[in-house]
C-alpha cells in the first residue's frame, strides 16, 4: 500500500519505496502538474502523487501515452509552473519527438523528466540506456545511488531546471525505483504559483527559423551546466595519496563499488570519484583523478556512456592512462557487488572474501531443487479465454484455406500468451506495434492475421495503425482485449475505464466507437467466456473483406474478485467429476488454467485458485467439469 506523503513532517524518517521517495521529492520541489503513463518500474511515482494531489492542490493525470504526458508537463512549464513527466525507459521513445524540441525551448517553470530504465529487462522488451537520449536532447542527467538521494535529487532537479532554464532528466534504474530505504523528509513548499501564458512565437513556435535561432542558445545553456557540475554536490572526488588505481562510479553503481571496496579491504588504497551527473560528467574532477593514478575503472550499468567520455578526456588532455570499463564490467544486465568485486580484484590482485567458484557450484547443485515459476496469466483471466477463442477460430478458418494464422501481439498481460499451450503471440515489438506489424503482413502474405492489443495499449498507440489499415485496406482482424483497466502495472485507469488518476468519474471511451469513427466497417463486441458466440464472431471477422475489429470485453478477474469480496459475495469453484473424466487432458493441454491440477493421477481443480469463471466446463468434451455443490 502506497503512502499518502502529503502529510509527512520535515525531519521525519520514513521507510519508503524508491518511487514514493521520488514522488515526495517532487512535492518538496514544488511540482504542481504531474503526468505519466503507467509502466514498470515507474508506475508508483504518479500513484503516490495522485494520493497526495487533493491535500497539496496539484494536478495529476494518467495520460493516454508518454508523449502526451510530456506535452502536458511542458505546457505547464511554459506557463511558469513546475511540472514532471514520469515514464519507463521505452516510454521515452514515445515522447522522443517532443523531447528533442523541448531541449531547444528551455523552461520557465522547472521541468523534470523521470526515465526509469529497466536494466536486466525485468518487465520490458529491451535494456535501453536513456543517457544517450539525454545527450541527443542536451538534457542534463541526475542519477541517484540510493533512495534518500532519489528524493533529494528530485527536489533539486526542479531548482536546477529553473536556474539553468533547461529540462532536466532524473534517470533511475529498477533497483532504485523498487528498493526501500529510510528517508528523511524535507519541507513542503507553501508557494502555489498561478500559471500565465505569454505569447512568444520566437521561442515557442518551432518553425525552421525558430529552431535555428534557439539551438545555439540551448548549447550555451548546456555549456554553463557543464561548468557547474564540477561544483555540484552530486559529484564527489576522494583522492588517496600514492593510489595507483582510481574508480569512477555512476549512480547506483556507486553503492556496489563502496561494498566491493570494503569486501577487498581497499579503503584508503584507491581513489574514488562518485558521479551523480552522468551527463554532463564533471570533467574537471575527472581530469584531477586521471592525473593522479596509473589506471582507472569506470563502473556503470549497461552502455559505456561515461567510459567513452572519460577516454575522450584522457585523449584530449594527453593523459597517458589505461581506462578500464566494459573490458571488466558486464555490458549486459544489472551489476552487483560481486561483479564489481571481481573487476577490482583483477586490477588490484586482491582475493575476494568469498569463494565465488564454490558459490556457483552450490547454486548449480541446488537449482534443480527449486521449482520453476514462469509468469502465467491468472486463474480465470479473460485473456486466456480470448486467446483460446482466437486460436480455435483462426485454426478453423485457416484449415479451410490451408494457411497458418499469424498472431502479431502487443505489450501487456496478454504477452504471456506467447507460451504453450496458447502460443498466439508471434511478434512483440512495442506499444501499438501489433496493428502496425499486421498492416505490413497484410500486403505480403495471404494468411489470416489476428492482431491482439489491450484496451489501455489501444488508446495509447493503437489508433494510428488502425486508421492506416482502413486507409490502405489491409485485410487484418484487430482484437482488443478489454479488461477495463491497465492490469499489468497495477490496475491504473485509462480512457476506457471511466475514471481518472484521482478516482474521479469521467467520460468512458469505447474502443468499438473509436473503431467505427476510424471507418472500420466490421465492428463486434463479445464476452470471451461466451465460447460459441465469441468463436462465431472471430470467424466472421476473419472472413470479412477488409479490416475487421473485435472487442473482447470482460473485467479483469482480480478486480472482479476484489469487488465481490467487498459485496460479501462468495466465489463458487468448479470441480472435476472423476467418474466422467477420461483424462483426455484437453483442459490442460489447450487451456492450462493454473487452477487445474493433477492430484493422485486424476485431474482436479484447486478450490483456492479457482475463480468460478466456468470456461473449463465449456471446453470439456465429456462434460466432466461443473460447479461444486
Amino acid at each position: 500500500m502506497l503512502r499518502n506523503l502529503a502529510k509527512g513532517d520535515p525531519g521525519e524518517r520514513v521507510f519508503l519505496l524508491g518511487n514514493e521517495a521520488i514522488a515526495r521529492g517532487a512535492m518538496e520541489g514544488g511540482v504542481q502538474i504531474a503526468a505519466a503513463y503507467p509502466g514498470t518500474p515507474s508506475t508508483e511515482i504518479l500513484e503516490t502523487l495522485a494520493q497526495a494531489s487533493k491535500h497539496l492542490g496539484i494536478y495529476v493525470e494518467w495520460s493516454t501515452n508518454e508523449k502526451v504526458a510530456l506535452e502536458v508537463a511542458l505546457g505547464a512549464s511554459i506557463c511558469g509552473l513546475r511540472a514532471m513527466a514520469s515514464m519507463k525507459h521505452v516510454g521515452v521513445n514515445v515522447a522522443h519527438d517532443s523531447l528533442m524540441t523541448a531541449g531547444y525551448m528551455g523552461v520557465k517553470g522547472g521541468l523534470v523528466v523521470v526515465s526509469a530504465d529497466d536494466v536486466q529487462a525485468w518487465s520490458s522488451q529491451n535494456e535501453q540506456d536513456n543517457r544517450f537520449t539525454a545527450k541527443q536532447a542536451y538534457l542534463p542527467v541526475l542519477e541517484p545511488s540510493n533512495v534518500q538521494e532519489a528524493k533529494d535529487w528530485t527536489a533539486d532537479a526542479f531548482e536546477l531546471s529553473e536556474k539553468f532554464n533547461q529540462v532536466f532528466m532524473l534517470r533511475t534504474v529498477t533497483r532504485i525505483n523498487h528498493a526501500r530505504g529510510d528517508v528523511t523528509l524535507g519541507k513542503l513548499p507553501k508557494e502555489h504559483r498561478e500559471g500565465v501564458f505569454r505569447k512568444d512565437p520566437s521561442g515557442l513556435a518551432y518553425v525552421p527559423t525558430t529552431a535555428r535561432k534557439n539551438r545555439p542558445l540551448m548549447i550555451q545553456r548546456f555549456k554553463k551546466i557543464s561548468q557547474a557540475v564540477n561544483r555540484l554536490p552530486y559529484n564527489r572526488l576522494e583522492l588517496v595519496d600514492e593510489a595507483k588505481l582510481g574508480v569512477i562510479a555512476c549512480g547506483l553503481s556507486y553503492a556496489y563499488t563502496l561494498e566491493a571496496i570494503k569486501w577487498l579491504d581497499l579503503d584508503g588504497k584507491v581513489s574514488l570519484l562518485k558521479v551523480g551527473t552522468t551527463h554532463p560528467i564533471p570533467e574537471d574532477l575527472v581530469k584531477r583523478l586521471l592525473s593522479s593514478v596509473e589506471e582507472v575503472l569506470v563502473v556503470e550499468e549497461l552502455e559505456p556512456f561515461v567510459e567513452l567520455h572519460v577516454k575522450a578526456i584522457a585523449g584530449e588532455e594527453n593523459i597517458k592512462i589505461k581506462v578500464h570499463g566494459k573490458d571488466l564490467i558486464p555490458l549486459i544486465g544489472e551489476l552487483s557487488t560481486r561483479k564489481v568485486t571481481e573487476a577490482l580484484a583483477k586490477l588490484t590482485k586482491s582475493k575476494p572474501p568469498i569463494d565465488f567458484g564454490r558459490l556457483d557450484q552450490l547454486r548449480k547443485e541446488t537449482a534443480p531443487l527449486i521449482p520453476s515459476r514462469p509468469p502465467a496469466l491468472c486463474p480465470g483471466c479473460p485473456h486466456r479465454a480470448s486467446f483460446y477463442v482466437i486460436k480455435t477460430a483462426a485454426k478453423s478458418v485457416a484449415k479451410n484455406h490451408d494457411l497458418e494464422p499469424i498472431y502479431p501481439s502487443d505489450i501487456g498481460c496478454y504477452s504471456l500468451a506467447v507460451a504453450p499451450p496458447l502460443e498466439t503471440v508471434d511478434t512483440l515489438i512495442s506499444m501499438g506495434a501489433s496493428i502496425g506489424i499486421a498492416n505490413g503482413l497484410a500486403h505480403v502474405v495471404k494468411a489470416p492475421i489476428l492482431a491482439s492489443i489491450g484496451d489501455s495499449t489501444f488508446f495509447h498507440s493503437g489508433i494510428p495503425p488502425l486508421i492506416n489499415a482502413v486507409y490502405n485496406q489491409a485485410k487484418i482482424t484487430v482484437i482488443v482485449l478489454d479488461n477495463l483497466t491497465t492490469a499489468m502495472t497495477g490496475f491504473q485507469p485509462h480512457p476506457g475505464s471511466g475514471f481518472t488518476a484521482t478516482g474521479a468519474k469521467t467520460t468512458q471511451l469505447k474502443a468499438e466507437d473509436v473503431a467505427k469513427g476510424c471507418g472500420v466497417q466490421f465492428v463486434e463486441v463479445a464476452d470471451p467466456f461466451d465460447l460459441r458466440n465469441a468463436i462465431d464472431i472471430v470467424q466472421r471477422a476473419l472472413m470479412f473483406e477488409g479490416p475487421s475489429f473485435v472487442v473482447f470485453r470482460k473485467k479483469c478477474t482480480l478486480m472482479d474478485l476484489r469487488e465481490k469480496r467487498k459485496r460479501g459475495e462468495k466465489v463458487v469453484p468448479y470441480m472435476v467429476d472423476t467418474e466422467k473424466c477420461t483424462q483426455c487432458g484437453v483442459c490442460i493441454k489447450t487451456f492450462a488454467c493454473p487452477a487445474i491440477i493433477k492430484k493422485d493421477k486424476n485431474y482436479a481443480i484447486d478450490d483456492f485458485l479457482c475463480t468460478g469463471c466456468g470456461f473449463c466446463a465449456e471446453i470439456c468434451p465429456y462434460e466432466a467439469i461443473h460447479l461444486r455443490r
